[in-house]
């Protein structure tokens, strides 16, 4: 594997790699997490080859990144009108929000109600029961009961969608394991149980993943977002392709003469079937062999939050045990899986430069107390090194979408906790985008992208109708 690295120039804001860390095994640990443009060049060929086999109708059943048409062809234009409900589920929180549209001003109410442990591994219909009764409670405090309210339904986990309000369930990400929702239509589970209820009026208008919603959020302020991203708990990007590219959209259930549709990559399962085994490393391995998803969501694994946290870890794991860090003397909580946590890495590099406030209070929390500033320092190196490995990844799927789609000023909506919080991805990104293609582009931050997306897809599909 290609691990030399021709521009170091912005490991964590200026510093270069060889001021961060002084010990040359330490880099040598790390070295594979390191990749050159060259070997970014290939991630997109390759990237790019496994999502022409999911547009593709004769391969598109074998294809790794299913890139599922989404049937949603109009972007908002900022005439939209109305009351909107919006259901956001994609981790173990999930909100309600009700927009109210008018011309370019909105109002939102909306509330965050959790998913307890034993619901994302019960029973789909336990699971939808309960969404169903805190959709209930949220319409009722608003005493909107006997109105009929237009739902847009944000569901971001991989599905297979034959309509703007039909999605089969393709597999569980992110935690949840609930039995008898895989390849079922989830529209028809929530309708159910909304309907065993009796007591609202919610028309399901469309379903969505959390990207096309950020993408859709942030094309109502930004006619130039054509591109969704979302790096957080998963990763996963949907962008505007040509209809006519579309070969596996169901005729009938979309207008064949609109010249766009949204498509939703689902490039969190890039890599399966071996085609990144060139860039994965024995930390990536171990992440993958101890998760609940073992061989699945290779990309994912490399880029978002559920890992990163952990791959730092391990990361840390072997250089203490190399006797490089700590004296050799592990603190008692590195050696237990999941006790890095994600927010660690950001914290750490939040630091300025030559302060290790941050990165003591977390040793500390781990159990490593009276730390030098060389361990601070070499910390600091290792949550950069996997930060920006991640970083890289998800810029070189940016750029693999930028040349796809040829055009100039297209302007990035991203969203998820990754990167809203980690202090260098929005610079990282900007930088590395412009090293591998030649495209002008923007990223743009959504602000609450998926809730806000949903009821602009229903607003956009009830306008239709």
């Amino acid at each position: 594997m290609d691990s030399t690295d021709e521009n170091s120039s912005c490991l964590s804001g200026e510093e270069s790699e060889e001021e961060l860390t002084h010990d040359p095994q330490i880099r040598d640990v790390c070295k594979d997490l390191i990749l050159s443009d060259d070997t970014l060049r290939t991630v997109m060929q390759k990237l790019d080859d496994e999502m022409n086999k999911g547009l593709s109708k004769a391969t598109h059943d074998q294809a790794i990144v299913k890139c599922f048409p989404t049937y949603v062809q109009d972007l908002p234009n900022g005439t939209e009108k109305g009351n909107f409900l919006a259901l956001d589920l994609g981790g173990t929180n999930f909100r309600v929000l009700l927009i109210t549209l008018d011309g370019q001003n909105f109002d939102m109410k909306s509330k965050i109600y959790a998913i307890p442990q034993s619901l994302m591994l019960g029973t789909g219909t336990q699971l939808f029961d309960h969404i169903a009764q805190c959709l209930s409670l949220f319409v009722k405090d608003l005493n909107l009961q006997d109105h009929v309210l237009p739902l847009g339904f944000t569901f971001s986990f991989p599905l297979s969608q034959r309509g703007l309000t039909e999605g089969y369930l393709v597999r569980w990400t992110k935690g949840f394991n609930c039995s008898g929702v895989v390849d079922q239509d989830v529209v028809a589970l929530l309708e159910a149980a909304i309907d065993r209820r009796k007591d609202v009026k919610i028309e399901v208008c469309a379903i969505l993943n959390d990207t096309t919603g950020t993408l859709m959020s942030c094309a109502w302020k930004n006619r130039n977002c054509r591109i969704g991203l979302i790096v957080g708990t998963g990763t996963n990007a949907c962008y505007v392709e040509k209809t006519k590219n579309v070969e596996t959209s169901i005729p009938g259930n979309y207008s064949p003469d609109k010249p766009q549709m949204l498509i939703n990559i689902e490039w969190g399962a890039f890599g399966e079937g071996g085609v990144l085994d060139f860039i994965i490393t024995e930390f990536d391995r171990d992440i993958d062999t101890h998760s609940i998803n073992p061989s699945k969501q290779l990309f994912e694994k490399m880029i978002s939050g559920m890992y990163m946290g952990e791959l730092t870890r391990l990361v840390l794991e072997k250089i203490v045990n190399a006797g490089l860090l700590f004296g050799g003397k592990c603190p008692s909580d590195l050696k237990k899986r999941g006790k890095f946590f994600t927010k660690y890495v950001s914290e750490i590099e939040n630091d300025p430069k030559g302060k290790y406030t941050n990165c003591r209070e977390v040793l500390a929390e781990l159990g490593a107390r009276n730390v030098s500033d060389q361990d601070c320092e070499n910390v600091r190196y290792v949550c950069s090194v996997v930060s920006r490995r991640a970083a890289h990844l998800a810029s070189a799927g940016i750029s693999t979408l930028l040349n796809k789609m040829g055009e100039n000023n297209v302007t990035v909506g991203i969203d998820g906790s990754v990167y809203r919080f980690h202090p260098h991805f929005h610079d990282l990104m900007t930088e590395k985008i412009s090293q591998l293609q030649n495209h002008k582009f923007d990223l743009m931050l959504s602000e609450d992208g998926s809730g806000r997306g949903a009821a602009l897809v229903a607003a956009v599909a009830a306008q239709k109708r």
